[in-house]
């Protein structure tokens, strides 16, 4: 089972971001964190970051008929990207939103998701485990 990880505007800046709302844990300490996880589950990975609305719109388009799921941290896009929600109903393929902060506690402009509509589930406030969650819960829906 192969899933495509979508990282989004900023997620690049882990470590030295607001490290009150996301910690001092790097961008690379996310990505190892995410493959290993992925090892344990027995999942093959690509993890992918993109700070573009238009790389995160490519990410998905070409995961069509090349993996089986997706995960995907929107980050601030996940507020107001329509284009992003279309990409995902466009391939219609089992996706997962994951957020490292609970969005659901933040500013209030934060707190709405409109591309958790176009995803099986969202995950959000568990820090970087949010991330195995959701790859496992990929694994259960696929």
């Amino acid at each position: 089972m192969k899933i495509l990880v979508i990282n989004g505007p900023n997620l690049n800046l882990l470590g030295t971001r607001e490290k009150g709302i996301y910690g001092d844990k790097d961008y690379e300490d996310l990505c190892d964190y995410i493959k290993e996880s992925a090892k344990e589950l027995n999942l093959e990975i690509e993890v992918v970051q993109s700070n573009y609305e238009g790389g995160i719109i490519d990410f998905i388009h070409n995961a069509y008929n090349n993996f089986n799921g997706i995960l995907i941290n929107p980050a601030a896009y996940t507020h107001y990207s329509i284009a992003i929600y279309d990409a995902l109903k466009g391939i219609n393929l089992p996706t997962v939103e994951v957020h490292i902060s609970n969005i659901h506690k933040r500013e209030e402009y934060r707190k709405k998701s409109v591309t958790a509509e176009a995803c099986v589930g969202q995950i959000s406030g568990f820090g970087f485990h949010g991330y195995k969650l959701g790859l496992q819960a990929l694994k259960e829906i696929i």
